[in-house]
Parts: C-alpha cells; sequence; structure tokens
C-alpha cells in the first residue's frame, strides 16, 4: 500500500495548488478563462521532465554507487540492479515521452524557431536512449550478469563488498575471463546509452531555466 499512499500524496498537493492558484487551472480574478488546456500540457511537460531527470541523476550518479562501494555483496548489488533497471528505465521512457508529446503540441514543428526545434530533439534523443536501454542492452546485460554470476559462483566469488576478486580469478579462468570481457561491452554500452540520455535532459533543463520567470 505504499505506492498508494505516494500516489494520494501527490494527488493532494496537487489539489492544494489548485484551490491556492485556480488561474493556472482555468478561472482568472476577473472572471475570463485562461487556456487550459496549454497549462496542462505545459505541467504534463514540466513533470514528466522533472521526474526523468531527477530519476537519472540520483541513479546514475549517487544512488548505484552508494549500494555497490559501500553496503551490498556484489552480486546482491546485480540481481537489485536486474528488478530496478527495468523499472527504472520504463518510467524514464514514459516521462520522455509524455514530455515529447506535451512539448510537440505546444510546438508544432512548421511553426516552431530553431532553439524549440533543437530542444525536442534532445527530448526525442533521451526518448531513444532509454527505449534501447530498456529493449536492447538492459535485458542482454542482465542475462550476461546471471550466467556471470554462476560462473563466480563455483569459484566461491561475489559476496565481497566494495572490491572484487573476479580480476585475479579471471587470470586463471579463461571462461570467466570471456564474460568479463563481453559483459564489461555491453555493460558500456549501457552506461553509455544512460548518460547520453541524461546529457539530453540536461542540456533542455538548461532552455527552460532560461523561460521560466521566477
Amino acid at each position: 500500500m505504499g505506492w498508494l499512499t505516494r500516489f494520494l500524496a501527490a494527488v493532494a498537493f496537487l489539489a492544494v495548488g489548485v484551490i491556492f492558484s485556480p488561474e493556472t487551472f482555468g478561472s482568472t480574478s476577473d472572471g475570463s478563462k485562461s487556456p487550459t488546456a496549454a497549462t496542462l500540457l505545459k505541467l504534463a511537460h514540466l513533470l514528466g521532465f522533472a521526474t526523468a531527470w531527477g530519476a537519472a541523476l540520483w541513479v546514475t550518479f549517487i544512488g548505484g554507487i552508494i549500494m555497490f562501494n559501500r553496503n551490498l555483496p556484489r552480486h546482491q548489488f546485480g540481481n537489485l540492479q536486474s528488478k530496478m533497471f527495468p523499472a527504472y528505465f520504463t518510467m524514464v521512457g514514459v516521462c520522455c515521452a509524455m514530455s515529447v508529446a506535451s512539448f510537440g503540441y505546444l510546438h508544432p514543428w512548421k511553426s516552431s524557431s530553431s532553439t524549440e526545434k533543437y530542444q525536442l530533439g534532445f527530448l526525442l534523443s533521451a526518448f531513444a536512449f532509454n527505449l534501447t536501454n530498456l529493449f536492447v542492452f538492459t535485458p542482454m546485460t542482465i542475462e550476461m550478469m546471471k550466467q556471470r554470476h554462476k560462473v563466480e559462483k563455483e569459484e566461491n566469488i561475489g559476496n565481497e563488498v566494495g572490491w572484487s576478486k573476479n580480476v585475479e580469478v579471471a587470470k586463471v579462468n579463461p571462461k570467466l575471463a570471456a564474460m568479463n570481457k563481453k559483459f564489461g561491452m555491453i555493460h558500456g554500452l549501457s552506461s553509455l546509452a544512460n548518460i547520453m540520455a541524461f546529457g539530453s535532459l540536461a542540456i533542455h533543463s538548461w532552455y527552460l531555466a532560461s523561460k521560466i520567470n521566477l
């Protein structure tokens, strides 16, 4: 029920915004109507982008490093990541899709400026990189990880925290060495796609910052 509590809390905060800022969602003080649809699309774009960028920042630079370097045994960390990453890429992909759709609707291609077209391109890039990770690199990485874990268990390694005996064992185990090379390549491509998605979102954040009046 934890997810339901968080969902209701988010809805409650949105309701407070509607109550205390009605002009944002439809009615103005003089009785005229504001462009509600455009406002809702801007809100959808902002929430989708902010969620995607914040999740990418945490997963890429904070959460994984804390878990791997100081707290979890390597195999336990890998198994946890194999459950988290599909959910992570799905969520970020959905948020990017929402941002792309709303931004594209608010800025039709034919009437958009060059800057707006570039920004839509960055959002599409982030969406594409996340889909590539979700459907290509992540399944390959997880499958390779499971195979490598099996070999490592036979060598009685994988439960160390913050450091690995893998490299030492791989020097005398050609099968493990080959797995390490293949895993490193796939994992590297996945990490690169994730960084490219994060970078695309970061560039879009600069554009948004130039548009917001605080």
